[in-house]
């Protein structure tokens, strides 16, 4: 009786999407040996996700394949949600103030790219038939009698994840839209802004370009609910866009077509003992405001470096928990505000609809609240918890700093290595021992405080007056004990 093979290796990612290739590239740039299993056999050019926001375009900035989408894509400055109601991005405190419009299937394909040659292995055709764990790792039995054992292992695998039951986790929650068509068609005419979208009621549609010739179309109809195997005819999709768009652009020649339903869901628990949730496998939310697939590459930016550092033995205490400390709010978040919107761009009645274009501009216009909304859909207004004492900066989104002296000159092009960068005028003598973890670089600004930067581009701790025995506190708590030489490690 032959005995299927079972493969070694530290981290398994199962699911080959945005969140899972991110999570990869940011492993093994790490040195951390990583596979990736996917049930797919072939890469998907179904395409859901289209934006990729002003914090996302910033993580992937720090990893180096920014540039390579944004000459593929078009940037849109101004969101609009219903009506007249719009978000002006072109404010945002980014270099990037702006939301990218450019279809998921290139995300992957330069999130692959770089895993690839960041030595990722890729196991295709590989669904997670079942998985267990203890306290020494994890062990996933695959689809063809094979089994991978890893000391730990992340379900970046979307809502139909088999990790997610696997380890006992519920995903509550409800449908909040059903009967959602899409169509992948040609234009006869050109929309004039970027992306098209509007809501009057009895439905909603939206319009946005893949960059080839070809439009994916979304359409609701309230008076038309029907399930999701139905077929959908193109008459029906022209008679809706047309109702909420005022005209249907002449679409012709559907490549395909279909229909989803949008769920708002998330897991009580991102983390059960050595095996993490991800991405659409952790929550769920309306397509309102397209923060889907950047709050799972965000959730990916978190977790990665965590997982290098327990990896390789230089985790301190309640790190790995610190993913779903941090991230679990994110989450809930972005699913009351998505399901806001959307259910503000479904209220029915037209005095209704006057009233709520009314109050939404008027907030929206005014500015700590207009900037408040923005950085919460663009990301950039996010951040993480710190512990009582700490300093004003400690767990927040560090901007695009300018540094001087050998290296890159920006802070985002610093942290392209993935270690922490320590941002400081003063004498970094105690910084000498972590050299091999650590990025030693001076702002340009010489008032600005001395900072140590997450490889996530979050400040772990800053100092005004930093002495040698805070700095080497701070290195020790988020960096390691420098006596101890990095080394696999399953504890």
């Amino acid at each position: 009786m032959t005995v299927p093979p079972t493969t070694d290796t530290d981290v398994v990612i199962v699911g080959a999407g945005p969140t899972g290739l991110l999570i990869a590239g940011d492993l093994a740039t790490a040195g951390v040996r990583t596979t990736i299993v996917e049930r797919r056999t072939d890469q998907s050019t179904l395409t859901r996700a289209f934006g990729v926001h002003a914090r996302t375009l910033e993580e992937l900035d720090a990893r180096g394949v920014a540039d390579e989408l944004l000459a593929s894509g078009a940037r849109v400055r101004e969101l609009r949600l219903f009506d007249r109601v719009h978000l002006d991005l072109g404010s945002l405190p980014s270099r990037y103030p702006f939301l990218l419009v450019t279809p998921q299937h290139r995300v992957e394909r330069v999130l692959r790219t770089r895993a690839e040659q960041a030595g990722v292995t890729f196991r295709s055709g590989a669904a997670v038939t079942g998985l267990h764990q203890d306290t020494d790792g994890v062990h996933a039995d695959l689809v063809d009698g094979s089994a991978i054992d890893a000391a730990y292992l992340v379900g970046a695998d979307g809502v139909h994840s088999t990790v997610r039951p696997a380890i006992g986790q519920p995903f509550p929650g409800r449908s909040v839209i059903e009967s959602i068509m899409l169509a992948d068609v040609r234009l006869a005419d050109r929309p004039e802004q970027v992306l098209t979208a509007n809501g009057v009621g009895d439905c909603f549609a939206f319009v946005a370009p893949f960059g080839d010739g070809w439009y994916r179309v979304f359409a609701w109809d309230r008076r038309n609910q029907r399930p999701q195997d139905a077929p959908l005819q193109m008459a029906e999709i022209r008679d809706v866009t047309r109702r909420a768009l005022g005209t249907d652009f002449g679409m012709h020649d559907p490549r395909w077509t279909g229909r989803f339903h949008s769920d708002e869901r998330q897991v009580p628990r991102y983390r059960v003992g050595r095996v993490f949730l991800a991405g659409d496998a952790a929550h769920v939310h309306s397509p309102a405001g397209g923060q889907g697939m950047n709050v799972g590459l965000q959730d990916a930016a978190n977790l990665g470096w965590k997982l290098a550092a327990a990896v390789q033995g230089r985790a301190a205490t309640g790190l790995l928990e610190s993913y779903h400390t941090e991230r679990h709010p994110v989450g809930r978040q972005v699913l009351r505000s998505s399901g806001l919107i959307i259910r503000m761009a479904m209220v029915r009645a037209r005095p209704a609809r006057q009233a709520r274009n009314l109050i939404a501009r008027t907030l929206l216009g005014f500015g700590p609240i207009g900037r408040r909304a923005t950085g919460a859909i663009s990301g950039v207004g996010v951040s993480y918890p710190a512990p009582r004492g700490s300093h004003r900066l400690a767990g927040r989104r560090v901007p695009d700093l300018q540094l001087v002296g050998e290296g890159p000159a920006r802070l985002y092009a610093a942290l392209r290595s993935g270690q922490f960068v320590l941002v400081s005028r003063a004498d970094i003598g105690p910084a000498a021992p972590w050299t091999d973890r650590i990025t030693v670089r001076a702002p340009a600004d010489a008032a600005a405080p001395t900072m140590l930067v997450r490889p996530d581009a979050y400040v772990a701790w800053a100092d005004d007056q930093p002495t040698p025995a805070g700095v080497a506190r701070a290195l020790t708590t988020w960096c390691g004990d420098p006596s101890r030489a990095d080394q696999t490690s399953r504890r």
